[in-house]
């Protein structure tokens, strides 16, 4: 299972980097439009999935992170939040690489942002939601970039460019 994790981190990277890559061209005002995703806009939503993956990564730790709402914009300037994204990125990707199995099970004890209830969970539950999330996020984004006529590039994991996989 670590492996796929891995494998994971790495696809989540890869996709972030070929949103940002795609959406650098689009005028500020159309991704911050409203085109009805759940956090309102495409930079809306990207804010959303940054701060998201760093409370997850503080509660990964054993670490705080404050947030006033799951909406709260982290940096309205596109360059900082694309800048911030790939930080974050490789801080996920260097947790996943330092996991054992043995780690995967250990519970991730939090309060939720949400409903203020606490709740815990396997540290692999933990990773499931939080790449599923991006997944689910993603989507939309894409769906309003189709919307907008910016090709966004393929987004299928067997297409990820590695030379650790082997394509047929």
């Amino acid at each position: 299972m670590l492996s796929l994790f891995r494998e994971l981190a790495h696809y989540n990277a890869w996709m972030n980097k070929n949103l940002y890559a795609h959406l650098g061209d689009v005028p500020d005002e159309r991704r911050k439009q409203d085109v009805g995703l759940f956090f309102d806009s495409i930079h809306g939503t990207l804010n959303h999935l940054l701060l998201v993956d760093r409370l997850w990564l503080a509660r990964l730790q054993d670490q705080s992170y404050a947030v006033d709402s799951l909406d709260q914009e982290l940096y309205s300037d596109f360059a900082q939040l694309r800048l911030q994204r790939k930080k974050t990125d490789r801080k996920l990707a260097e947790l996943v690489e330092g996991l054992t199995d043995a780690d995967l099970e250990t519970p991730v004890t939090y309060t939720s942002a949400r409903s203020g209830e606490h709740r815990s969970f396997p540290t692999h539950t933990v990773l499931a939601h939080l790449f599923n999330h991006q997944t689910h996020h993603r989507g939309q984004i894409t769906a309003a970039m189709s919307q907008f006529g910016v090709d966004y590039g393929v987004t299928d994991l067997i297409f990820m460019p590695d030379e650790n996989h082997i394509h047929g």
